[in-house]
């Protein structure tokens, strides 16, 4: 299934090859050993996501290659992913019960921090609890006490703001009203949610929804703003630089996932030939969406064919911006986390010296024993994870 190109999804897909290949030319981490993947795009749909989960199951069985390159080529040893908790939920309930682990970079929901329903679910983010927390402490600070709350109707907004209100409740904060909606709703529906704004008496909307449900609500909104109002964010739309074409939202704060550094990274996203882009069909529709021309295809009325003349180092884009890597340092992190788990199952390390049995059959179920206990630092970042599969929580706090 095709989607619309993503430029961020495309970074954070790029970011993962990025690390792939750096682990595969380590002499330290997994010497000898190359990894392998796969990169399917589930287009924020549960339904695609569960028909990739079932894919990776059907390559359980060990297929033998003949040749030295690969062993057990497919077996699938630990999945990354996904960006939504909803789509997480529905592959760790799949690929769960075949102790295949699934490392999130996205997925925030504090539900999933529950081993008896998701025991191979682990994320390099934190959970939403910690946030819910921490907003409810910055309204409190402020010395806010009359709110209005719009969430996603999905697991991550639902979850998140019900986490969020029994928090504020304790601190003694009052809620004139609570909203969700979703971004396929009808439209009666969003307006529906943007009046209750409109027409409140509370001047703090604390927002708990992802950025394409929010980017449906502020554009409803823009068409009749309403009186000034101070905007508070959840992690999944604070620092998304398409919000500030809202003038309305200006001042937001919230809290958002540590800004980090991965060094060589932009080299990596902006090494794009035109071999390499005419041979994959989603850099195709990235180049072609990036530069509004045709690459190898007949132009209709209207378009023009790209020439050579187009420039990815001077393109402004969520795909080549590398000023503040956030999410995609967790993709990074989980990729880092998943190969040290390997490591510890195949590898010996005894002083100076790394032994890897380059045909020692192994299991995700190893890998998921190994993963509980990965404890490491990457470009100065520590990667490990408690009982509940969850990282330490650290965010910034973004005005």
């Amino acid at each position: 299934m095709m989607c619309s190109i993503d430029h961020h999804e495309l970074q954070l897909s790029h970011a993962m090859v990025f690390a792939i290949e750096e682990i595969n030319n380590s002499t330290e981490l997994l010497p000898g050993i190359n990894l392998g993947y796969q990169i399917h795009d589930s287009c924020a749909a549960v339904p695609v996501a569960v028909h990739v989960a079932f894919q990776l199951l059907n390559s359980l069985d060990p297929v033998f290659v003949t040749g030295d390159n690969c062993s057990q080529s497919g077996m699938v040893m630990a999945v990354v992913g996904e960006s939504g908790s909803t789509q997480s939920i529905s592959i760790s309930r799949v690929i769960g019960s075949f102790d295949i682990p699934l490392v999130s970079h996205f997925a925030t929901c504090a539900c999933l921090s529950d081993k008896q329903k998701y025991p191979s679910f682990f994320r390099t983010i934190p959970s939403d609890q910690f946030q819910a927390d921490a907003l409810a402490k910055l309204i409190k600070h402020f010395g806010w006490t009359w709110i209005g709350a719009v969430c996603s109707d999905s697991d991550y907004g639902n979850n998140g703001m019900a986490a969020f209100l029994h928090a504020a409740q304790k601190e003694g904060i009052c809620v004139e009203y609570s909203e969700s909606f979703y971004r396929t709703h009808p439209h009666s529906r969003i307006k529906r949610v943007a009046d209750v704004i409109r027409r409140s008496t509370a001047l703090i909307v604390v927002v708990f929804t992802t950025s394409g449900d929010l980017r449906i609500l502020l554009e409803e909104l823009s068409r009749e703003p309403s009186p000034p109002r101070q905007w508070i964010g959840s992690e999944s739309w604070v620092t998304d630089s398409d919000m500030l074409r809202f003038s309305f939202c200006a001042g937001t704060i919230g809290f958002a996932i540590q800004r980090s550094v991965i060094p060589g990274l932009r080299d990596f996203l902006l090494d794009l030939s035109p071999s390499k882009v005419a041979s994959s069909p989603v850099l195709t529709e990235f180049w072609e969406d990036s530069f509004n021309c045709r690459l190898g295809k007949v132009a209709v009325a209207g378009e023009r064919m790209c020439d050579g003349s187009e420039d990815i180092m001077t393109l402004q884009s969520p795909y080549t911006d590398t000023s503040e890597l956030r999410i995609t340092n967790m993709v990074y992190k989980a990729v880092y986390a998943i190969a040290h788990a390997i490591h510890n199952a195949v590898c010996q390390d005894t002083n100076a010296t790394t032994r890897c049995g380059k045909f020692t059959t192994i299991n995700p179920k190893q890998v998921l024993a190994q993963l509980k206990t990965v404890n490491f630092s990457q470009n100065g970042y520590a990667v490990s994870f408690d009982a509940n599969g969850d990282p330490v929580a650290s965010y910034e706090l973004i005005n």
